[in-house]
């Protein structure tokens, strides 16, 4: 029976507590709260798309400066308990806990303070994903529904915050879109403007991807390293490709390496496999691949 067994169960599991890999190293520190995390970038996307995920009922002409002003305050709270809770858990030179909140609070100044600025870019994001899709009924039904988007809008909130050197925080932004979305998106990369993911199931663009404007990515494109045998050693080097502007990579294909450079305009054709650097206006195609049609009844 299970009672009788729980006492031995019990102690052999706080004998498992003394090991380092458990990483209960740092006693009396917290985590930050994943679902206020989560709420929190709901709030802040209802400030940046009002209407769309709230009851809030706004237009540019009924004047929405106490709905901005009111949901900025809650989020700028919640935000820095959670930054404060991230650095005490991270801080290695012991700290006093007003030092800590005193530099927490100058990371949510300075995050919104360029706010403004991510909400421009994801319009800009928004036009991409409508222009590019035959299907997209309105940019609003873009803003409401595509995955896409919500991914891309999580990762332009948490790459501000790894700017900021904000421990926790944005990765853990990024894995709770991407266990939402099927995107990964890590907050180190580089995005510019107007950037479009179609589908997006399946899509991984690492940490140290550096990408430019008017880029178009397809569902299961990976944006790799070559290899990350060498583990920790590689923590800050450039290991993911460069996309230059105007490029479009189809379904499935991989680029990869840190060196590896997408000239501008280029396009790479779904399930290419592409580990080195191609120029401007490339066309990199499969030609290994064939198709083979047996009618009904006829032999090999």
């Amino acid at each position: 029976m299970f009672g009788d067994n729980l006492d031995r169960i019990v102690a052999a599991i706080e004998r498992n507590y003394e090991a380092d890999e458990i990483f209960f190293t740092k006693p009396g520190r917290q985590f930050p709260n994943r679902a206020i995390i989560k709420q929190m970038l709901k709030d802040i996307r209802r400030v940046l798309f009002p209407g769309y995920f709230g009851e809030e009922m706004l237009s540019p002409y009924t004047t929405p400066t106490y709905f901005i002003g009111d949901m900025l305050m809650n989020i700028e709270r919640v935000l820095r308990q959670q930054v404060v809770l991230a650095l005490k858990y991270t801080d290695e030179q012991g700290r006093c806990t007003a030092d800590i909140e005193i530099q927490a609070a100058d990371i949510c100044t300075r995050f919104f303070d360029q706010l403004p600025d991510i909400q421009r870019t994801l319009l800009t994001d928004v036009q991409a994903l409508f222009d590019g899709d035959p299907a997209a009924e309105s940019k609003e039904e873009v803003i409401f529904a595509y995955p896409g988007l919500y991914a891309i809008y999580v990762y332009r909130i948490a790459h501000v915050l790894h700017q900021l050197q904000v421990p926790l925080l944005p990765r853990t932004m990024t894995e709770l879109a991407h266990s939402g979305t099927g995107i990964d998106i890590g907050a180190g990369a580089d995005i510019g403007e107007y950037f479009f993911i179609d589908h997006g199931t399946g899509v991984v663009i690492g940490e140290t991807t550096k990408i430019g404007k008017n880029v178009k990515l397809y569902q299961g494109v990976t944006l790799g390293a070559l290899s990350t045998r060498g583990g920790q050693r590689l923590s800050g080097v450039k290991r993911h490709p460069t996309i230059e502007d105007n490029v479009t990579i189809y379904s499935n294909a991989s680029v990869l390496g840190g060196e590896t450079v997408i000239g501008e305009g280029s396009v790479i054709a779904g399930s290419a496999f592409v580990t080195a650097s191609v120029p401007p206006h490339s066309r990199v195609s499969v030609k290994s691949q064939e198709v083979s049609l047996r009618q009904p009844g006829e032999r090999d």
